[in-house]
This record gives C-alpha cells, sequence and structure tokens, in this order.
C-alpha cells in the first residue's frame, strides 16, 4: 500500500511539473488565457464595421502578444484589424502580418 501511495505521488508531483510554466513554454492557465484571448480579438475584428471577410484573418496568441495573418481588401483594413486588436483587453502587443489581396486582372 505504501508503494501504491509512493507511487501516486510521484505522477501526480509529475503531472503538476509538465503544467508548470517554464522560459520557453507556457503553463495549462497561459494556454486557456491565450485562447480566450485570440477569441475575443476575433470577435472584436469581425464586429468592426468595414471589415470585410474578418474570418480569412487569422488570429494566433502567445503570453498576451497578438499576431494577425491571412489576406484583407485593403491598407485600410489591415491597419484597422491591428487597431481594433489592440484595444481588446490583455493585448500586450500586436504584429500586423496582414497582406492585401492582389487585384485580379
Amino acid at each position: 500500500m505504501k508503494k501504491l501511495l509512493a507511487c501516486l505521488s510521484v505522477v501526480f508531483a509529475m503531472g503538476l511539473v509538465a503544467c508548470a510554466p517554464t522560459k520557453t513554454s507556457r503553463g495549462t492557465g497561459e494556454v486557456i488565457d491565450d485562447a480566450s484571448l485570440t477569441t475575443r480579438v476575433k470577435t472584436a475584428i469581425a464586429q468592426s464595421e468595414g471589415m470585410g471577410e474578418a474570418l480569412a484573418i487569422n488570429v494566433d496568441t502567445y503570453r498576451g502578444e497578438v499576431s494577425l495573418a491571412g489576406f484583407v481588401d485593403n491598407d485600410m483594413q489591415a491597419r484597422k484589424a491591428a487597431e481594433v486588436a489592440r484595444k481588446v483587453p490583455g493585448v500586450t502587443s500586436v504584429k500586423n502580418n496582414l497582406q492585401v489581396k492582389p487585384r485580379e486582372k
């Protein structure tokens, strides 16, 4: 019985350590916070007037830093998406990698 309890204690301790954040990885709480922040940024962009197809904008978040990627119709939409993202509470910075769709000839 003591061996079983010792083994369970070791497994439990390993599980806690695996969920702890380090300099190079996020803890479980940070992953959940980033996912929530991503959702709030996507929602804010989709609800912004004049954003067209907001679904074409990919939003990734890592420790509060938001990265926008994808294609928009014009420069104004790219700037507006970044501006909207910056205003979402919890966003620490925004990297705007949005590109304007090439015009069809």
